[in-house]
């Protein structure tokens, strides 16, 4: 019920590139106009809207039931929330035209009038952050009080990176003659492709894109098969604060279709940029891929961070802080320990204190009251927590919680 009755309040349809995409999901956020004020409206001088500007954006109608759809579940239920086209290497070769025909329209545009438009943005995503909190727990299963509190991240990243709109300065450097003059220009990159994992559905997105947007660059988006109603959803308030759809595209797919799509935003040579946060050996094939057109790279990969807690360590403050590390998102995110290494002495006294935070955890559906821990994301990840516990009781440990 919490899911529907969010549905009807956000109303934003199951769409990518285009507003007539998908069905059983969404209808659009209720139909808004906003003027934003640009340098040159305020000089009172005459200006086309900025979705005028664009070259082409007829993909945005094209766009139909054409894709096979795919369905997305609640990871703590198996509740069906609705489905996306599976778009693939055909929906992101739309994308990618539409994102190159915008680029010489976006770059061109004043710098302080693309952080008018993100500003807008982040105001949009503040207004429906509740909604959107509903959201990310429903498809990402994380508790309610974290996808509030990514919401109020990922429109940070937004709003940072409107100010930097106003800091995109070059330099003068000094000449190695007299009779030269050494300037350094910072110029738009061009249309990116950005990759975003499942755990953080909108601030991975938001840090890419906003920076992407603010640097004169359009983008386009592949978020994580299981989450893809958060990506839609701000891809929506960014076209609702006035960004062209052009600008900013989102391709959804099945697992099946990700090698193909990931090897096309990888080597298409009008995609200047891919950035990716997953795993290493996802960034390791990206990054070959990449090399062919010297594209550029920014990757955020996996890591193995210990969590080590020395003879002489505050015991207590060790403990708060391996919970909050370690049963984020059950333990879900880019920076939770991966393991636990204890100094021999002190093994009992912390496990003590441990024991008696976890039996304070509450785990069950993200949208229930006081549930601190939701479920893992799929069965995969089920069967891979299982058999790392068995591997090590076969190996001697033991179960104390």
């Amino acid at each position: 019920k919490v899911w529907q009755r969010m549905l009807m309040m956000m109303r934003i349809r199951s769409a990518m590139c285009a507003p007539d995409i998908g069905r059983n999901a969404m209808a659009l956020l209720p139909s808004r106009r906003w003027q934003v004020g640009t340098p040159t409206a305020q000089r009172g001088m005459k200006t086309k809207p900025l979705d005028q500007r664009v070259k082409s954006t007829k993909f945005m109608h094209e766009l139909t039931d054409q894709y096979p759809q795919v369905e997305i579940f609640d990871p703590a239920n198996g509740v069906l929330l609705g489905t996306v086209p599976d778009m693939g290497v055909e929906g992101a070769k739309v994308a990618t035209a539409a994102a190159w025909d915008a680029w010489a329209m976006w770059r061109d545009t004043p710098p302080m009038e693309r952080g008018n438009y993100l500003t807008k943005w982040y105001s949009l995503v503040l207004e429906h952050a509740d909604d959107l909190a509903v959201m990310i727990t429903s498809e990402s299963g994380k508790p309610l009080a974290e996808g509030k509190g990514e919401v109020l991240y990922a429109a940070s990243f937004i709003d940072f990176f409107a100010g930097e709109t106003r800091r995109l300065e070059g330099c003068l450097m000094p000449p190695l003659s007299s009779s030269k003059r050494m300037l350094a220009m910072k110029q738009s990159v061009g249309p990116s492709a950005l990759i975003t994992p499942w755990n953080f559905p909108a601030a991975m997105i938001t840090r890419k894109a906003a920076a992407a947007l603010a640097a004169g660059c359009p983008v386009v988006i592949k978020p994580a098969e299981a989450t893809p109603f958060t990506a839609i959803a701000l891809r929506h308030l960014a076209v609702e604060a006035g960004l062209p759809p052009a600008l900013i595209s989102i391709v959804t797919s099945c697992r099946a279709s990700v090698p193909a799509l990931g090897e096309f935003l990888a080597t298409d040579p009008r995609l200047r940029k891919i950035s990716f946060t997953g795993s290493t050996a996802v960034g390791k094939l990206l990054l070959s891929q990449a090399a062919g057109t010297v594209k550029r790279v920014s990757m955020e990969l996996g890591g193995n961070a210990p969590f080590i807690i020395m003879p002489d360590a505050d015991l207590d403050a060790a403990a708060d802080g391996l919970i909050a590390c370690k049963f984020r998102n059950a333990g879900q995110t880019c920076v939770s320990a991966n393991r636990v290494l204890v100094a021999e002495e002190v093994m009992g006294a912390f496990t003590s204190r441990l024991l008696e935070r976890v039996a304070k955890l509450k785990v069950g559906h993200g949208l229930d009251p006081g549930v601190t821990v939701g479920p893992l994301i799929n069965e995969a990840a089920v069967n891979k927590v299982r058999e790392q516990v068995e591997d090590a009781e076969g190996k001697g440990a033991e179960v104390v919680a």
